[in-house]
């Protein structure tokens, strides 16, 4: 079972029948270890550095959270495809995936990421 996150979600037309649709970007949410140099003592290079991520991470640069996503599934689908599919996505939900016997299952998490 993997952790997802939907990242993004846009409209698209399918580039052969030019039907509206769905382009959903499910990425996998991972918490993050803070390294040692940014938790680490009073050394002057790790100040510097821990204050310049925070510099980069208050440009937008750098993701502030202590989470990594990384992508895991994109979904293009028609309209119908969408209704058929009886999930309603939200930028932000969480599911659960579940891989088994060549099938995927996404179940709406219960459990914050």
């Amino acid at each position: 079972m993997v952790k997802v996150r939907v990242f993004k979600i846009s409209s698209v037309n399918d580039p052969e029948s030019g039907q509206p649709g769905k382009q959903i970007e499910l990425v996998e949410v991972r918490s993050r270890a803070t390294p040692p140099f940014i938790t680490g003592g009073g050394e002057d290079e790790a100040k510097l550095v821990k204050g310049i991520i925070g510099q980069f991470q208050q440009m937008g640069l750098f993701p502030a959270g202590r989470e990594i996503m990384i992508p895991k599934i994109t979904l293009f689908l028609t309209e119908d495809e969408y209704d058929l599919l009886g999930v309603r996505f939200e930028v932000n939900d969480t599911f659960d995936l579940l891989m088994k016997d060549g099938a995927f299952m996404l179940k709406r998490s219960t459990e914050g990421v």
